[in-house]
């Protein structure tokens, strides 16, 4: 009783602090302390009896883990982003699509923005900075509100495209080592499932941006507004694309060898898996240097903010793993595991409730299944579900209760680049990257039920 008590405790905590402006590698650590001092695990080597636990050696195990297993993706990719920022590639896409759609449909338009952006392995904290600027412009001409624009950049970048078959970003991608399936595990439903959540969260945005106006909301300026990029010196639009096929076909291509032409060609033996995306970033990232060359002079200085932001991001989920890998031990925690294993029927929907359950509590996709499949996916694979399914499941079901208040991607978006509060712009955050995902998952358990 008093480890649960501790445990939901020191969540409700770890929300509290973060929403609140306190650093999650201050908030997490001391919140996974609560956990252990709540559970009887000892909080330093010495003081552990033989054999058992301790808080310190478990919370650096979770985070030491996670940085080894992704810190190249998260470098790469932070890089690949902030040289699309810099050589004015991404700038040029997202007024392309803005371009395209038109300030009528403005909301559309900055969705579908981010959503090109992601799908093409753009950072989503590098899409939220990308397009940032653009939507102020696009919700200005449009008087709308401007407190849902978080809403608006976190709906196309951490929902239908984050978590979908062919996807670069990680959530996608951890399920693999796992499981032995590709990225395109389950691509029927996941399709489907996509397209589902992109219409429904875009009519419920709208909706929602339209109740607002309807009662007096407006948009509303600030000093700290730019005007943003000059369209002069962007890229031509079909241009800056290129980089993003690069990524999302060297990807392709690193994931299924033995589907191409061998002759002349040398290839990989067998998939690369995970290290694909290193291999694409990487192709990608070649070609966004060769569109910048103009600015060549300012490519040193994305190269050092992206290592330093690939740095704080992923020490920032770290961090949260950490909390999360201190969690698992208690003893709550594996009752909690036990009575979710023993639902009955199929094994998915066993798996779906712990991922979802476990990334809410570390406040990450990425992290929530870093801590769940080795503990979940030999149980469940040898319950008889099927692999690819349960890679588009479990991939699905970090992305809903992730996005909680705590979620660094949340706390970022709302506060560092849009400059609102929680109490202003959470509500649609929350209902778009929480609820949206959460329905999609169970469409896609209907889904994998039926066929």
């Amino acid at each position: 009783m008093i480890s649960a008590i501790g445990l939901a405790g020191a969540l409700a905590l770890l929300i509290f602090l973060t929403v609140r402006g306190v650093h999650i590698l201050i908030a997490a650590p001391l919140c996974a302390a609560i956990v252990a001092a709540t559970s009887g695990i000892a909080w330093l080597p010495p003081l552990a009896t033989e054999g058992a636990p301790d808080y310190a050696t478990a919370y650096m195990a979770g985070f030491t883990g996670f940085f080894a297993d992704w810190f190249f993706m998260f470098l790469l990719g932070a890089i690949f982003g902030e040289v699309m920022g810099a050589s004015g590639a991404a700038a040029s896409v997202a007024h392309w699509v803005v371009e395209k759609i038109g300030s009528r449909h403005a909301v559309l338009a900055v969705v579908a923005a981010c959503a090109i952006l992601t799908y093409g392995g753009v950072s989503v904290f590098i899409v939220a900075f990308s397009v940032y600027a653009l939507a102020v412009h696009l919700f200005r001409e449009a008087d709308l509100p401007r407190r849902f624009i978080p809403g608006a950049l976190a709906f196309g970048s951490v929902t239908f495209t984050m978590t979908s078959a062919g996807s670069p970003e990680i959530q996608n991608l951890i399920p693999m080592q796992f499981l032995g399936t590709t990225a395109y595990a389950g691509w029927e439903v996941s399709l489907v499932v996509a397209l589902l959540m992109a219409v429904a969260g875009q009519l419920w945005l709208n909706r929602m941006v339209r109740r607002a106006v309807a009662n007096g909301e407006r948009f509303e300026g600030r000093e700290s507004d730019d005007v943003g990029p000059d369209l002069a010196f962007l890229p031509h639009p079909l241009l800056s694309l290129v980089p993003l096929a690069a990524v999302l076909g060297v990807f392709l291509i690193l994931q299924f060898p033995e589907n191409l032409p061998g002759a002349g060609i040398v290839l990989p033996a067998i998939s690369l898996g995970k290290w694909a995306l290193v291999g694409a970033l990487g192709a990608g990232l070649a070609v966004a240097l060769l569109i910048g060359v103009r600015r060549r002079g300012a490519m040193p200085a994305a190269f050092s903010r992206g290592a330093a932001g690939a740095v704080l991001a992923i020490t920032n989920t770290c961090a949260v793993v950490g909390f999360g890998a201190v969690a698992t031990l208690s003893p709550a925690f594996q009752q909690a595991l036990v009575a979710v294993q023993a639902i009955p029927g199929s094994p998915l929907i066993g798996a779906a409730i712990a991922v979802t359950v476990i990334a809410g509590l570390t406040g990450s996709a990425s992290g929530g299944q870093t801590i769940a499949l080795p503990l979940l996916a030999p149980h469940y694979l040898d319950a008889g579900a099927n692999p690819a399914e349960l890679h588009r499941v479990v991939a699905i079901a970090s992305g809903a209760l992730d996005s909680l208040p705590h979620n660094g991607y949340v706390v970022t978006t709302i506060r560092a680049v849009c400059g609102e509060t929680h109490a202003r712009a959470y509500g649609a955050v929350g209902a778009l990257t929480v609820i949206v995902p959460s329905v999609g998952l169970v469409i896609a358990l209907i889904l994998f039920a039926i066929t």
